[in-house]
């Protein structure tokens, strides 16, 4: 099976799979946890684990919601590598010191400026 990959262009599966374990080793490591600790918070055992991070298994649906809600790692972003802009937009404002909103929505729209 052929799946299109970030610039519309079609990749593997097995490409797609080495893809999404690289993005959750990556998540994982920015976190400090384990393979063990990260395959209990998932609900699976560390080997199954082992084998999504090497690209050899596949994530249900119902993992991928466990690792946005444990690894707080965006679905979009896990399954294609692309971060979704509301979400970074979101994650920009919530850490925004206070007072300073109005700087950043100004430079926001003076970046999307730049684009058109």
């Amino acid at each position: 099976m052929r799946f299109s990959g970030e610039r519309g262009e079609e990749m593997p599966e097995s490409k797609l799979l080495m893809d999404i374990g690289d993005r959750l080793r990556a998540q994982r490591e920015k976190m400090g946890l384990t393979q063990k600790q990260t395959a209990k918070l998932l609900g699976i055992s560390e080997t199954y684990y082992g084998e999504i991070e090497r690209g050899n298994r596949k994530l249900t649906i119902e993992r991928i919601l466990l690792v946005r809600k444990h690894l707080e790692l965006d679905p979009t972003y896990l399954i294609t590598g692309e971060h979704n802009s509301n979400q970074l937009i979101e994650r920009l404002m919530e850490e925004c010191p206070k007072g300073k909103e109005d700087l950043v929505i100004q430079l926001m729209h003076y970046l999307a400026l730049l684009y058109r």
